[in-house]
């Protein structure tokens, strides 16, 4: 087993010190430009105390999408400031980019000068219906989701980065309200996220681990909820409609004295339009500040998420085409072990372990999820002086899961802790602002998974055999620096750099299960251990330009790096439960560069070329029949591309949003290994496939969304209003060989709303809706996994073989349905 947890840090610290030295010299430049700064930036504070002009007002935010710094004055968070207050004499009289007052009472991680930042405000999704994170991140060009294990389940990828994950989220950071909710182990979920809590979300596209570390490899995003100085009482509301789908909800805020708190609780109910599709969740997310001096602030942070939901089987393409929605399926009669080609389901022993199988439904076995996921966060602030606030987050996560789902059945809990301090200095060197940011952290996971095979008949019910059982440490330390500065009143350049070392230590215990006739007895036992640490650096360079009021101009390269996961070594690469010693953490460099537009307060207009090199990005294949999957190294692949967002009021009332991604991803140097166990048709020889040139699978080339609405802006019908919504996805290839695309498709929607404030009432404001989704009624793919390629004959599958046998992939989308709700604020 594995030892115990002071003795695994020490070893952890002591081969840390053993591989500083390898990193001295690389960090000695970077050490000495952070210290020079720092000193000539004390330096400068001595000697100058220049006026503080204040530019808010001059122009408005929009509703929409903005990339972050397109206009220079930001509305300024709740409390005291973070740095730089209003009366700071720090800030120069022509702020450069990254330099506004505004801008600067914000956290570091807030719009970060010359990174890729588009902010959606929730005023852009206020009157419609929000059943997923899907329905707020679609109006952000770069990101794209499908639909995961469970109705609110969602995979997000940022630039295509975790495309291919069947469930969960990795290879991008989630936060709220700046709080890291992406667990040590790199995996979050977006169950979690209730759309309605929030007044808006932030996302960061392209490596971003400067900024935030380990997994940041792709970007990250940070849900923001509101103050409860914004909130100013209570708001409630309910919205319903198709295959059950019920949401209540309240949100409670208030600013009383130094205390700010806003708490928000929902319950949401679905019966899902496919067979085994129902969900029961319920959220909690809370967030109170106390001002404990003026120069003293906490921040409490309090989440909880309960999920029981049953899940659907995935379908082969020619299932989805047949039965998207899986109709009829109960008809499978496991007694004659002769399923409904058009019906998903698995195979499961019938003894639960060996011997003979019979096929089912995801009903007759029980699929679900039954999730909790819990974080607990508290910030302390504190401003030094008038130049320089620390912080110090502490967050405590703890993640218990139960899903019997497919075989074998896995469940565990997961306790886990975050600790970071940073200091945020600001001053000036020759002349020009300076803003230094410097921060040290510290997160680890200890837990137990145990695994048991799935029973044939659920719902929900497991062997009491166990099959694995495997012990984790994984934790991650390390430090960043961050500088911006004004090079002119027009320019300003960041430089940034993080250094980490992550550790996991594993092993995992297996039994096996030989005699058919007393599947009972073990009869084989194996121990796999793993141990690593590796360091990894990131850096960020960027340049911004801002030459007027209506443009601005961006570069930037930055780097990105994410560690294995503790569930990638214990499956050789021929397939076999053995030791998977080979993987090494996969990095992406990135360039990037972007024009804003913003000729007045009506219009905003950005677009955003990009080009990334992924080195040793992580995959998944299974090599053959009757083997495992295994994660493995490909050594070379680019995403390029480019993104494109528009935000118009092209009269009082009338605004057309649109948003729009190309994507065109593919493999430059990776070879594919296919070793078959044999059996016609399948070849026992071992074959090497070259992947080179081909594209990468689950990547749509094209997506659009774009959005018309009006609503009427005065007279006896102000506040009644309507949109007219259509979102594209290009077809794509899910598979290594792409040899079969899913279809494209295009949804319309349709909504109808009425918002009307209210004066000299208790009631202040009343909301309702109602919105027609896919009104074509259009059969769409929702979300799909990647499929291996197959071998015959020692040749590859064409894709009518795939979509007629390689099963468990796709989800299909809603078909047409109605939604509607209302809100009311007391």
């Amino acid at each position: 087993m594995i030892a115990g947890s002071a003795l695994l840090e020490r070893s952890f610290l002591f081969e840390i010190r053993k591989l500083l030295p390898m990193c001295r010299k690389s960090l000695s430049a970077g050490a000495s430009l952070l210290a020079i700064a720092i000193v000539a930036n004390s330096h400068a504070y001595a000697q100058q105390n220049l006026p503080t002009i204040d530019i808010s007002g001059q122009r408005q935010k929009h509703t929409g999408g903005r990339p972050a710094g397109a206009v220079p004055n930001h509305q300024a968070p709740n409390g005291r400031a973070s740095a730089a207050p209003a009366s700071s004499p720090l800030v120069s009289a022509q702020a450069a980019p990254g330099f506004s007052p505004e801008k600067l009472k914000l956290p570091i991680y807030r719009e970060p000068t010359g990174q890729t930042v588009t902010e959606i405000s929730a005023k852009t999704f206020a009157d419609q219906p929000l059943g997923t994170v899907g329905d707020m991140l679609r109006y952000s060009p770069g990101v794209s989701f499908k639909q995961g294990n469970g109705p609110r389940d969602m995979t997000i990828s940022i630039r295509g980065s975790g495309a291919r994950v069947g469930g969960a989220i990795q290879r991008i950071i989630l936060l709220d309200d700046g709080f890291r909710m992406a667990m040590p182990d790199g995996f979050s979920r977006a169950d979690w996220v209730d759309p309605h809590a929030y007044a808006g979300f932030d996302v960061y596209r392209g490596p971003s681990s400067a900024l935030f570390g380990n997994f940041a490899v792709g970007g990250a995003i940070n849900f923001r909820t509101r103050s409860g100085a914004e909130i100013n009482g209570v708001e409630a509301g309910s919205e319903g409609g198709s295959f059950g789908y019920v949401n209540n909800y309240v949100t409670i805020g208030k600013k009383i004295g130094k205390l700010d708190f806003a708490v928000f609780a929902s319950d949401m109910r679905l019966e899902g339009f496919t067979l085994n599709n129902n969900s029961n969740t319920q959220t909690v997310n809370l967030r109170a500040t106390y001002e404990v001096t003026p120069q003293d602030k906490v921040t409490f942070k309090f989440i909880h998420n309960q999920l029981y939901g049953e899940l659907p089987a995935r379908l082969s393409l020619n299932q989805y085409y047949a039965n998207p929605f899986q109709r009829g399926c109960n008809a499978i009669a496991p007694a004659l072990g002769v399923a409904n080609q058009s019906c998903g389901g698995t195979s499961l022993f019938i003894n639960g372990v060996n011997g003979a199988s019979l096929p089912i439904t995801a009903t007759q076995s029980g699929w679900l999820r039954n999730d909790r996921f819990d974080a607990l966060g508290l910030r302390w602030e504190h401003e030094v002086d008038a130049s320089t606030v620390i912080r110090t987050t502490g967050i405590y996560y703890d993640k218990d899961f139960w899903q019997p789902i497919d075989t074998p059945v896995t469940y565990a809990n997961v306790p886990g802790v975050d600790i970071r301090t940073d200091v945020t200095n600001l001053g000036q060197f020759l002349g020009r602002d300076l803003r230094n940011n410097v921060e040290v952290y510290y997160n680890s996971s200890r837990f137990t998974t145990n695994t048991k095979p799935l029973a044939m008949f659920g719902p929900g019910n497991v062997m009491p055999q166990p099959v694995n059982k495997l012990d984790a440490l994984v934790s991650n330390f390390g430090s960043r620096f961050r500088s911006e500065y004004a090079l002119a009143p027009t320019l300003t350049a960041v430089i940034g750099m993080d250094v980490e070392a992550s550790r996991n230590n594993s092993q995992s215990d297996n039994l096996g299960y030989a005699n058919v006739g007393n599947p009972f007895l073990p009869t084989s036992f194996s121990t796999v251990k793993f141990s690593d640490l590796w360091v990894n650096w990131a850096h960020e360079a960027s340049l911004t330009w801002r030459p007027n009021s209506e443009w601005q101009v961006r570069a930037r390269t930055s780097r990105g790096f994410g560690t294995p996961n503790y569930l990638a070594f214990f499956v050789d690469q021929q397939g076999n439960i053995g030791p998977n010693t080979g993987l090494k953490p996969q990095t992406n460099t990135g360039v990037d560069g972007g024009i804003v537009w913003t000729p007045n307060d009506k219009l905003t207009v950005s677009l955003t070329g990009f080009y990334e090199w992924w080195t040793d990005e992580i995959l998944a294949q299974r090599p053959g029949a009757g083997k495992l999957t295994y994660q493995f190294n490909a050594p070379g692949s680019v995403h390029r591309g480019a993104e494109f967002a528009a935000d118009y009021e092209l009269r009082e009332g009338l605004k057309w949003l649109v948003n729009y991604t190309y994507n065109n991803q593919v493999f430059t140097n990776y070879i594919e290994q296919r070793n078959s166990g044999g059996g016609a048709p399948y070849s026992a020889n071992t074959y090497y496939l070259n992947r080179a040139g081909y594209k990468v699978p689950n990547v749509p080339a094209h997506q659009l969304t774009t959005r018309l609405t009006y609503d009427q802006p005065n007279g006896d019908f102000k506040g009644l209003g309507a949109f007219i919504e259509y979102i594209y996805q290009y077809s794509y290839y899910i598979d290594n060989g792409n040899q079969l695309t899913i279809p494209s498709y295009g949804l319309l929607n349709l909504n109808a709303h009425y918002k009307r404030e209210l004066s000299d009432s208790f009631l202040k404001e009343f909301t309702a809706f109602v919105q027609v989704n896919n009104v074509l009624n259009q059969n769409w793919v929702a979300g799909a996994t990647n499929l291996t390629n197959t071998l015959l004959y020692g040749f590859q599958a064409p894709g009518s073989y795939l979509a007629q046998n390689a099963t468990g992939s796709i989800y299909a989308g809603a078909p047409i349905s109605v939604q509607g709700g209302v809100k009311v604020k007391f």
